[in-house]
């Protein structure tokens, strides 16, 4: 369906043509008319299907002239947070009357506080920076007639129940309860049951629940060579912004360490860090100044972020939903992208196929590219940009100081060849060398003739591969 025939008010129809939508997702136009009805809603919707329209555009719509809250969005991180404000303002671009705020922790609580007083008829925010802002009466709740509830799942997972249940109960009774979730567990529905009157129960088309413009793959690492695989994977398909997730906060620092050690445009983004550093981190891999940002899923809700040429999984994700938005991170707006999935042993093999089950995904196997593909790829490369630069004249007012060196004895090949040599080291220069071993040639390594443990204590009876499991 097209927004011009939902009966939306012509401001609204300017803003969203400015943004370039014209036909509605399937979660819009399922949403819209029920929340402009004053419906409640409990909708499920991954990440990436235009959520935060289908209740941003009613909410924009329903507030007054006044200068009290009036909606409140409550959200899981400061990012999305700050993310579904900017979208509002974007919906309510040609609507004078709507005012936005947003209140979250790790920022200055009397910058959030002067903003309040001044007059905002939309807050959105994360639970406890709102609970402190009711608490100390600098929100006021009296007016507010819609409640938001985005990415509700995560909250609730992120152990926010009590908050949200004390702030819905400074509410008005009587009021518009709107819930939005990736996945429907029995303590969403428990919520809904308790706080919403007879929602509409709103669903997308999950049958392919990945994105079909990501290609996605896996790959059997050795032990202990995770960051290899990764560092030849980068090598070989040369992202120009990449993201790449890890299950733990400190995993997140130790990988970006060792890349930002290694040459690479890297930094680390997790939930420990301070909210200033977020926002320079954020703004670094927005603008280009780094290109490879690793996170854990938490920390990367909110993240809107265009062109992510490639996802890559260090660690298998804890759940089904968090692969769905991890890949949905690339391959957006029709373009295409790729995701790899980074493997160890066959316990994590069978996590991601019975992921990539839950998830409807397909991926496939790939194989890891040698360091001499990688390399060789690499020096075809080179020699066609020399090509390009040779034939376009651009460096012609070098000749001179060729003819300087050729003076000195060297000859035009000994020229050529010492600066294809440099060019091409300094390509070169962060590629790996990976050895694949195939697990029978692990156990061969790892135990003795006889079916025992080389190391440590002797066992009895054919070789099982535990050894080869206690290096996962």
């Amino acid at each position: 369906m097209l927004f011009s025939e939902m009966g939306l008010p012509e401001e609204i129809l300017l803003a969203v043509e400015k943004l370039g939508y014209r036909e509605a997702a399937e979660i819009q136009e399922k949403s819209i008319p029920p929340l402009l009805a004053g419906k409640d809603v409990l909708g499920r919707s991954r990440t990436g299907t235009g959520k935060t329209a289908a209740f941003g555009i009613p909410a924009v719509m329903s507030v007054s002239v006044g200068n009290l809250p009036e909606v409140l969005v409550l959200c899981p991180t400061r990012e999305l947070a700050v993310q579904v404000r900017g979208e509002l303002d974007k919906y309510a671009a040609y609507l004078p009357s709507v005012r936005t705020c947003a209140v979250y922790g790790g920022a200055d609580m009397d910058k959030q506080i002067s903003e309040l007083r001044r007059g905002a008829n939309i807050v959105v925010g994360t639970p406890g920076r709102v609970m402190d802002h009711i608490r100390r009466h600098t929100l006021k709740t009296d007016n507010i007639h819609t409640a938001i509830l985005d990415e509700a799942d995560e909250m609730l997972d992120m152990g926010f129940r009590e908050d949200i249940e004390e702030i819905l109960g400074y509410l008005p009774e009587h009021r518009q309860t709107v819930m939005f979730s990736a996945t429907m567990p029995e303590e969403i529905l428990a919520v809904a049951e308790k706080y919403q009157r007879e929602p509409v129960m709103i669903g997308t088309d999950e049958k392919s629940r990945t994105v079909e413009t990501v290609e996605q793959y896996w790959y059997d690492v050795p032990p202990g060579r995770k960051t290899d695989a990764l560092r030849l994977l980068l090598a070989a398909y040369e992202p120009k912004r990449a993201m790449v997730f890890c299950n733990t906060k400190k995993m997140v620092d130790e990988l970006a360490e060792q890349l930002v050690s290694r040459g690479y445009k890297a930094a680390g983004l997790h939930g420990d860090m301070k909210q200033s550093g977020r926002l320079q981190t954020l703004d670094a891999f927005r603008s280009g100044r780094i290109n490879i940002l690793i996170a854990t899923d938490v920390a990367a809700r909110g993240i809107d972020v265009e062109n992510i040429d490639a996802v890559f999984n260090y660690d298998i994700p804890k759940d089904p939903e968090y692969y769905i938005h991890r890949v949905g991170r690339t391959g957006r707006a029709g373009k295409s992208g790729s995701a790899f999935t980074l493997v160890c042993g066959r316990r994590q093999t069978a996590e991601l196929s019975e992921t990539a089950r839950r998830a409807g995904a397909r991926i496939c196997r790939g194989e890891l590219p040698s360091r001499e593909d990688i390399i060789s790829a690499k020096i075809n490369s080179v020699m066609s940009q020399v090509r390009e630069a040779a034939d376009s004249g651009r460096y012609a007012a070098y000749s001179g100081q060729v003819k300087l060196l050729t003076e000195e004895g060297f000859s035009p090949e000994q020229l050529a060849a010492a600066l294809l040599g440099m060019k091409i080291a300094e390509e070169t220069g962060t590629v790996p060398e990976l050895i694949v071993q195939s697990r029978q040639e692990y156990s061969a390594k790892n135990h003795s003739r006889d079916g025992r443990y080389s190391k440590g204590r002797p066992r009895r009876g054919k070789p099982d591969n535990r050894n080869y499991k206690r290096h996962q």
